[in-house]
């Protein structure tokens, strides 16, 4: 199963516009090579995915709320700067100190030193009554109604 990338082409385009323009040129027409920065995305959010396996499942990362996918998108696009910039040698010393403070910020939450949140089911899909985000590290039970209380024996 293909899993979309955490960062489009226009996102990337947005954040770094000129940067991609000289890293992501083609040599003979100077124009972006927007098949080579696409399939760097790709390849750096399974990247991403790999190194999120220590801690979470691929479910767990296909439900990442808003707040802990745009941090994906960030270290999504600063990877894939870096590996297009090496596959044109043109890498810079800060393209490259992005990539590397990305890759320790991943692995510091596979680690465990941060996090990701998630979009719970809802009570829509499958009647959990669960609503808004859930932290990995938040337990949350959900159980039957009891069936044996004090008030049903009469003891209140």
């Amino acid at each position: 199963m293909s899993r979309q990338p955490y960062a489009t082409f226009e996102e990337m385009q947005r954040r770094h516009p000129r940067e991609l323009a000289v890293v992501g040129a083609n040599e003979q027409s100077r124009e972006i090579d927007r098949s080579r920065v696409e399939a760097a995305l790709v390849d750096v959010s399974t990247e991403i995915r790999a190194i999120l396996a220590a801690r979470y499942t691929p479910d767990q990362l296909d439900r990442c709320d808003e707040d802990s996918l745009g941090v994906l998108t960030l270290f999504c696009i600063d990877m894939a700067m870096y590996r297009i910039a090496l596959s044109n040698a043109r890498s810079t010393e800060q393209i490259r100190e992005r990539y590397d403070t990305a890759v320790k910020r991943l692995e510091g939450i596979a680690a465990g030193r941060g996090g990701l949140t998630f979009e719970s089911g809802g009570s829509g899909s499958d009647g959990d009554g669960l609503s808004g985000s859930i932290s990995p590290n938040e337990a949350v039970l959900t159980a039957p109604q009891r069936m044996f209380t004090r008030k049903r024996f009469g003891a209140i």
